[in-house]
């Protein structure tokens, strides 16, 4: 035996880092409404007993039964959910009045009934097997359907003593093998943690905005020029001639000319300017909060601008030139989303997907390529700079002689008058054309990025399409948790036989990040897991990390100590919020390690922050082990030999009351 040396696993005031708890799943999956039926009663239990929430699964199960619902399949089920995981030494008084009450109630077993013929072997496995029964036990357990079978090897490895424990361990090891890595679980895991992508959205376009004075200038200055050139025309007219005449009328279409292409051109430049202002460096600006919306999704951008740099360019270089569109994206979300309290990681998607599209542009050089389509064409230079040259041609060699010739007075007035009022008028009639136009490519960027995000948000959603459920993640830990078992026993060198009874303890670990159904407990992606092996000996207390995702793990703290040296076992805390496990050695430091954390999450209305970690607790099987370590705390090593006693005693005269249900 070794002497207790004792570290902590984590102290009161560590810090552990967790993502915001990710609630997802079919809101009914575990639902059980306060009139349901006792089918539906038991339907839940079963759900709750694959996940290996043992308690909630037996409380469901009996209240099916006291309804009325007691069919060989709900005793099969209620006989699983009493004594999983426990060896029969470890059931208490309360336990062994229930099974007394589970014998009572059966009555005589029909061959035919395949849940009577599970129900049978689990009463065989009730009374004491000799070695010649061995092979006939394990004969009838292999004759059951496949269900029956693994419900049997996944839940009753250690509920015999003896070359028969071990035939039986050895099998749900076995079983635990298969279904670890099972179902894809290396790519299916992490997606039980990822939130529901929040649906796309873009920004709305601004609409024009045209100063009130530009509509002024434009209309006031096309009514005076028309006015002018009305009056210029019958000037013209006047004196006899008919060049004057066509020469205005040949300025008249220049200056529409220019008009059309100058208004491209302004149109052009404008919008250049703005592209090209949208990756300039950003202006310093106050950091947001630090624990804002705005700041987490800071960290997002910065994450996959850092981590989606192009293949062959520098990340400095890539981060210094993509600075401004960094800013003008981010800016964009975060005014996108704010308002409607949309936790950050459920817009990571968008954020991966936006910086991938900057740098399928950088890869295909097409950044700038907006400088290629907003190059003036040469036709409107054509109109833009012909135009021009046409009417001042006309206007200087025609229309400007003949009226002033015909009217000095008149006819320079109304000159003065056209060129006062076209000037103006054009001018403003350029920024609002620029302005309608502007709105116009504003609309169809925003349709083709609203096509393009709902296309990556359908790829995102079809990706996680096969996201792992509620049972198939306790299926997966709990086949881990037995592979580790029978690792550490490997390396004590101890069968299971051997050992009276093991228990575990879970708590998250680490950086993790935790999800859950709706009314289902907390999953983790970082567990610390406290394993109890007891033994003859004493015993012997060993520390697992172990990465959930990957299914890799590895041991941090092996302690060996007598039944007598544990002083004590307490949890500190309420179970709304922060929780402590503590266990004190008489010659040692307490082992603490937080079992909860406090949170604020959104609750569902038929929820209770308490009845959530009461779920998650008995999920990671805080009230078998406390029991078992009280136990040993209060009465040492005479804990398990009165409680062996007491549950021979009791066994023994089940299996006399009723010995025809066993045959």
């Amino acid at each position: 035996m070794t002497t207790p040396t004792v570290t902590n696993v984590a102290q009161g005031d560590a810090h552990v880092d967790v993502q915001a708890g990710v609630v997802h799943g079919d809101i009914n999956f575990y639902g059980v409404a306060p009139d349901a039926s006792p089918e539906e009663q038991f339907r839940n239990a079963v759900k709750y007993l694959r996940a290996r929430v043992c308690d909630e699964a037996r409380t469901l199960i009996e209240k099916a039964v006291v309804g009325g619902y007691a069919t060989t399949k709900v005793q099969f089920f209620r006989m699983i959910a009493l004594l999983s995981g426990r060896t029969l030494r470890q059931l208490g008084e309360e336990e062994l009045d229930r099974l007394e009450a589970i014998y009572a109630s059966l009555p005589d077993l029909d061959e035919h009934d395949e849940w009577a013929a599970g129900l049978r072997v689990i009463l065989r496995l009730l009374r004491p097997i000799g070695t010649s029964e061995k092979d006939a036990a394990i004969k009838g357990i292999d004759a059951l359907r496949q269900c029956q079978r693994d419900w049997i090897y996944g839940h009753l490895e250690a509920l015999l003593d003896g070359a028969m424990q071990d035939e039986m361990w050895k099998r749900a090891v076995a079983l635990a093998q298969e279904r670890r890595t099972a179902n894809d679980r290396s790519n299916r895991v992490w997606k039980f943690f990822h939130p529901e992508p929040a649906q796309p959205r873009v920004r709305q376009v601004r609409p024009a905005a045209v100063p009130f004075r530009d509509w002024l200038r434009a209309g006031a200055g096309a009514a005076l020029f028309t006015l002018a050139v009305i009056e210029l025309t019958v000037v013209a007219a006047a004196g006899g001639e008919l060049h004057p005449v066509f020469g205005l009328l040949a300025g008249l279409v220049g200056l529409a000319a220019f008009c059309i292409g100058g208004a491209d051109r302004h149109y052009r430049k404008a919008r250049l300017r703005a592209k090209d202002g949208e990756l300039l460096p950003p202006r310093q600006r106050r950091e947001a909060p630090p624990d804002g919306f705005a700041r987490k999704v800071d960290r997002l951008f910065n994450r996959y601008f850092g981590r989606y740099v192009p293949r062959g360019t520098d990340r400095a270089y890539w981060l210094e030139q993509t600075a401004g569109i960094r800013r003008r994206l981010r800016d964009e979300v975060v005014e996108l989303y704010r308002e409607q309290r949309i936790d950050a990681e459920r817009i990571a998607w968008l954020v991966r997907y936006l910086v991938s599209d900057v740098r399928r542009q950088w890869d295909e050089d097409m950044l700038t390529a907006y400088r290629h389509e907003l190059r003036v064409p040469t036709r409107s230079t054509i109109l833009h700079v012909g135009g021009l040259a046409l009417f001042v041609v006309t206007s200087i060699y025609l229309v400007v002689p003949a009226a002033v010739l015909a009217a000095p007075l008149h006819g320079t007035a109304w000159l003065l008058l056209a060129g006062a009022s076209a000037v103006p008028a054009v001018r403003s009639s350029f920024r609002i054309v620029a302005e309608r136009r502007r709105v116009a490519a504003d609309e169809a960027e925003r349709d083709a990025e609203r096509l393009a995000r709902w296309a990556a948000y359908e790829r995102w959603r079809h990706k996680l399409s096969d996201r792992p459920s509620d049972i198939q993640m306790a299926t997966w830990l709990e086949s881990d948790r037995k592979v580790l078992v029978d690792e550490v026993m490997q390396k004590y060198r101890l069968r299971p036989s051997q050992v009276i009874a093991h228990t575990f303890l879970e708590a998250p670990a680490g950086s993790y990040k935790r999800a859950r159904y709706p009314r289902g407990p907390w999953r983790y992606s970082q567990y610390q897991l406290l394993l109890f092996l007891l033994t003859d000996d004493g015993v012997r207390q060993v520390n697992i990390d172990l990465d959930f995702e990957t299914a890799e793990s590895h041991t941090n703290q092996r302690l060996n100590y007598r039944y007598d040296a544990v002083a004590a076992v307490r949890i500190d805390g309420i179970a709304a919020q922060r929780q402590t496990f503590e266990l004190t050695l008489i010659n040692g430091d307490p082992i603490s390690i937080p079992l909860s954390e406090s949170s604020n999450e959104t609750l569902r209305s038929d929820e209770e922050q308490t009845k959530i970690t009461e779920l998650s607790l008995d999920a990671a099987g805080l009230g078998h082990t406390l029991h078992v370590l009280e136990g040993i705390a209060a009465e040492g090593k005479e804990w398990i030999r009165h409680r062996r006693k007491r549950a021979d005693e009791r066994l023994s005269n089940l299996a006399s009351t009723r010995p025809r249900l066993a045959d």
